[in-house]
């Protein structure tokens, strides 16, 4: 599979800052032995054999099992670990916000500008945080040109508002309390945008304990020196374990000297991966890709299909009815796998209910819709095989919402297959216009193997 990069890195030191050092890599690992991070002597940081920017890479042959790196806990950054922790933990209740990232924010709008900043070495290895090009930098025009259809232009207008909302009614007020540590004209919305990309891109989220999962919200996302420096692949070849004394690297499969070490960031789509990290995966690559429908697509398909006012209604009824039993949404997916509907018991209920007659509808209604068909229940699973056998009604009530859901995007598939035939022709596009078609043509081929299925 080709290698996708992950996010752009940049060597020297910050442009807020003023400063940085001439060789940002020994800087940083003269860091990590103060920090306590010990890297094993069969690896290396380099530029030189990784796929973007800085990468890690086997300096000898590796088995799999063995400790990469290990970074004991006091040299994670994060709103625990800052030099400005304590006023944080006295803030915290007026720091809570939706995305749950402000007090790292915080924590990291004051490192990363304090000249005596212990975390100095550490920022060294990004230049500015401008060189990050998530969509939220892109300009709205090549957003919508580029992405129209992938719903990452969505998600960005998310992002934004969220992030001006934080800034104007959180950071502001709590940098007015600390005049002495923080300054509007130095920590700009500017600034904090790109640390919120920052973090999206490289911090790490520590998994829930089992018996937390149902009691306790998600960790606070945390910086963890050198493993950020490593290059994502779905087929990756190394994974981040977390002990309660240190987070350690340690591969998963023999590892060839010279070869870059790729972590996971999980079982993500390309449009997830564009969206947060600034990349997306070449297709055959990404074996976690996705494409959507979007929920109000198959009501429209429904309502194009009636032929009547009394047929229209019954759809409006229907949608309604499964509103209340929270299957779908006006802001809702249907999320497509390259093997099976993830989304499998929303779809599955969706159509079920969108292709009933009105009898059929108003028994199922007062039947609350509880029924006791083992039967269907065993079928429920919408694998691709299980997608072939749908009844006819649902095939093509699925069929028509996926070519109104083609219809979305301002390109084709066969257009885009020629652009990646033709090297020359690809390698003439942006690196934007480059990652924006690797998005849009894996969801393409899911959406016109799911016609295929259902033809």
């Amino acid at each position: 599979m080709a290698s996708a990069p992950k996010r752009p890195k940049v060597a020297a030191g910050s442009s807020v800052r003023g400063k940085g050092s001439a060789d940002p890599i020994r800087s940083f690992l003269a860091w990590c032995g103060r920090a306590g991070v010990e890297l094993s002597p069969k690896v290396r940081l380099s530029r030189e054999g990784a796929v973007a920017g800085y990468g890690l890479l086997a300096a000898e042959e590796l088995e799999g099992g063995e400790v990469l790196f290990t970074v004991p806990r006091t040299a994670l950054l994060s709103q625990h670990t800052s030099s400005i922790r304590h006023l944080l933990q006295e803030a915290q209740e007026s720091l809570q916000s939706q995305s749950g990232w402000v007090p790292l924010l915080l924590a990291l709008l004051h490192e990363y500008t304090a000249s005596s900043s212990w975390w100095q070495p550490y920022f060294s290895l990004w230049q500015d945080f401008r060189s990050l090009d998530h969509p939220m930098f892109w300009p709205e025009e090549e957003r919508a040109r580029l992405l129209q259809g992938t719903s990452i232009p969505e998600a960005v207008d998310k992002d934004l508002a969220n992030i001006q909302l934080e800034y104007s009614s959180i950071i502001l007020p709590f940098m007015a309390s600390h005049p002495d540590l923080f300054d509007p004209k130095v920590h700009t919305l500017e600034l904090y945008k790109q640390l919120v990309a920052f973090v999206m891109a490289y911090s790490f989220q520590e998994p829930l304990e089992e018996e937390d999962e149902d009691e306790k919200g998600p960790n606070p996302p945390m910086m963890v020196p050198v493993a950020d420096i490593l290059n994502h692949m779905a087929n990756h070849n190394a994974n981040l374990e977390y002990t309660p004394q240190c987070l350690q690297m340690v591969s998963t499969q023999p590892i060839s000297k010279g070869q870059e070490i790729f972590n996971t960031y999980g079982q993500m789509a390309n449009w997830q991966l564009l969206h947060m990290y600034g990349f997306a995966e070449p297709y055959p690559g990404n074996t976690n890709d996705t494409a959507d429908i979007q929920m109000v697509t198959l009501r429209r398909a429904a309502l194009q299909r009636a032929k009547s006012e009394a047929e229209q209604q019954l759809v409006r009824e229907q949608w309604d009815f499964l509103c209340q039993l929270e299957m779908v949404g006006e802001e809702g997916a249907f999320v497509l796998g390259w093997d099976e509907v993830l989304t499998e018991e929303e779809l599955s209920m969706t159509l079920k209910v969108l292709c009933m007659s009105a009898e059929e509808f108003q028994e199922y209604k007062e039947q609350e819709g509880w029924e006791d068909d083992s039967e269907e229940e065993e079928n429920s699973t919408l694998s691709n095989e299980a997608l072939s056998r749908l009844k006819a009604p649902c095939k093509k009530l699925l069929y028509d919402s996926v070519l109104l859901t083609l219809e979305s995007y301002r390109s084709d598939l066969k257009a885009e297959q020629e652009l990646l035939d033709k090297k020359e022709a690809f390698e003439q596009l942006s690196r934007r216009e480059q990652q924006a078609l690797h998005v849009r043509y894996g969801q393409k081929r899911i959406l016109h193997q799911l016609l295929e299925l259902l033809a």
